[in-house]
């Protein structure tokens, strides 16, 4: 299982010029600064979405990672170190600076069998360590066939781009329409079962273009090369191949076979003997006209190279994508501030929403209370009726009660003038009655009523006469004190 470090490649790594770029990659040469060591950091832009078809899905990027960790041979690129960002996975390759083989190849004055040979064996070499792994690279053709190093006697081929290679497993069928259609086999136009075999068809129609600077099935659009593939329509012309030996022609043949159980395995080609037969000679001398027939091949080479080239537009999608990317960042960030907004806005309206509880409540306790007061309140204003009711009441009874009074006090006063009025009477009275009693003393004697008392009987029978007559009319009490009775 891939494991990709999850830590910034710059802290690591100084990044340094862009070497290449691809539809969802881009190559940029780095230095690792605890050793000071080249390498190449391969950018690899992730899917960010199923629904998405920009960027590369992270189950193909952990496929590529997991082949390059199983390999290592002199003739494929090595995989150093992964690192993982949100957007990107960074391989950190092997530096491989001397640019294509066919590139290499076309500067040359001139091309013998013998030195294709030993290029072509080399990429044998890398293909049969794959194949004895039952890896299929998919994607073979002149882009991908790279030298480590070109100022070098014989530089070293390094197979490079395995994205979309695969571990063929056995008995579990794989299809798939993918590759550059220049080199794909036919069982992959065809929407076939897919092997091994791919690549070596692959080889074939590389060698092909090697020694004659043709490619044997390229068309004008891409259904042409595709229709030309899947009806093997391709030949040796003399134009391109009067020089070229039945040797390399018959395992150019046995190559591109479109029965893959006839085409060669990689072991067959290894010991095919046309690349046996080459192995150790020296590029023998050779008259000038057959030289100048090989410094036609290579005119011609570089004459494909040069509208391989050129037929390529500038792939600016990686950077495009970082465009997108940038965008699809500011857009997430615009998204969690929206997203943090939004949080704020629940937030808030939960508060509000907890007020408006609190507010109801409070509401309804207040109706409750307001009930509850209005109701002491008509009990208080029927109290307060009844109070008043009584009050009034007892305004009335006092007013009875004045009304009484005063009238008890004009009485009171009435009785007492006439008491005055008799109190004046009596007195005048007695005063008579002294005087007539006071006449009888004088005229009489002591003649005829020298045994009787007649004085005292008289005097009591008149005090007793007087108190009845004054209780019925003003009361006893008016007479408390009087005294009636006269010193004789």
């Amino acid at each position: 299982m891939a494991v990709f470090k999850q830590q910034k490649v710059e802290d690591f790594y100084e990044i340094g010029e862009e070497l290449g770029s691809g539809q969802f990659a881009i190559v940029k040469q780095c230095r690792e600064k605890s050793s000071g060591r080249e390498f190449a950091a391969k950018f690899i832009k992730k899917r960010q979405s199923s629904a998405s078809r920009r960027g590369v899905l992270r189950e193909e990027i952990e496929r590529e990672v997991n082949i390059l960790q199983q390999i290592c041979h002199p003739n494929i690129v090595m995989l150093h170190d992964v690192y993982e960002n949100r957007t990107d996975v960074v391989l950190i390759l092997e530096l491989v600076s001397g640019g294509e083989l066919f590139d290499f190849l076309a500067q040359k004055e001139s091309l013998s069998e013998e030195e294709a040979t030993q290029f072509i064996k080399q990429i044998l070499e890398g293909v049969h360590y794959l194949h004895t792994r039952n890896i299929a690279h998919f994607d073979l053709k002149p882009e991908n066939i790279m030298l480590l190093d070109k100022n070098v006697p014989l530089p070293r081929i390094k197979l490079i781009d395995f994205g979309l290679a695969h571990k063929i497993t056995e008995g579990s069928e794989f299809k798939n329409i993918f590759g550059t259609p220049e080199f794909v086999a036919p069982e992959i136009v065809n929407y076939e079962p897919l092997g091994l075999e791919a690549d070596m068809w692959s080889v074939g129609v590389i060698t092909y273009i090697l020694l004659s600077g043709a490619s044997p099935f390229l068309g004008e659009t891409k259904q042409d090369t595709l229709g030309n593939i899947s009806a093997m329509n391709y030949e040796f012309d003399d134009e391109f191949f009067s020089q070229t030996s039945e040797l390399a022609k018959s395992f150019i043949r046995q190559l591109l076979q479109k029965d893959t159980k006839k085409r060669l395995t990689i072991q067959d080609a290894l010991n095919h003997p046309w690349i046996k037969s080459n192995e150790h000679k020296e590029e023998r001398k050779v008259p000038e006209r057959k030289r100048e027939r090989r410094q036609l091949k290579t005119k011609r080479l570089k004459e494909y190279t040069i509208k391989s080239h050129s037929s390529m537009p500038p792939n600016n999608t990686y950077v495009n994508f970082e465009r997108f990317a940038q965008v699809v960042e500011d857009i997430s960030v615009m998204e969690g501030t929206f997203g943090k907004l939004a949080a704020s806005h629940d937030a808030l309206q939960e508060d509000i929403d907890a007020l408006v509880s609190i507010y109801n409540e409070k509401e309804s306790w207040y109706k409750e209370e307001s009930e509850s007061i209005r109701h002491e309140l008509s009990q208080i204003r029927y109290e307060f009726r009844k109070v008043e009711a009584l009050r009034r009441g007892v305004q009335e009874d006092m007013r009875a009660v004045d009304m009484s009074v005063s009238s008890l006090a004009e009485r009171y006063q009435e009785r007492h003038m006439h008491f005055e009025a008799l109190q004046k009477d009596l007195c005048s009275e007695l005063q008579w009655v002294q005087e007539v009693v006071g006449s009888f003393q004088g005229a009489g004697g002591n003649r005829a009523f020298t045994n009787c008392s007649f004085s005292s009987v008289f005097n009591s029978d008149v005090n007793e006469a007087l108190k009845e007559l004054l209780n019925r009319s003003c009361g006893g009490d008016l007479l408390t004190g009087i005294n009636l009775d006269q010193q004789r």
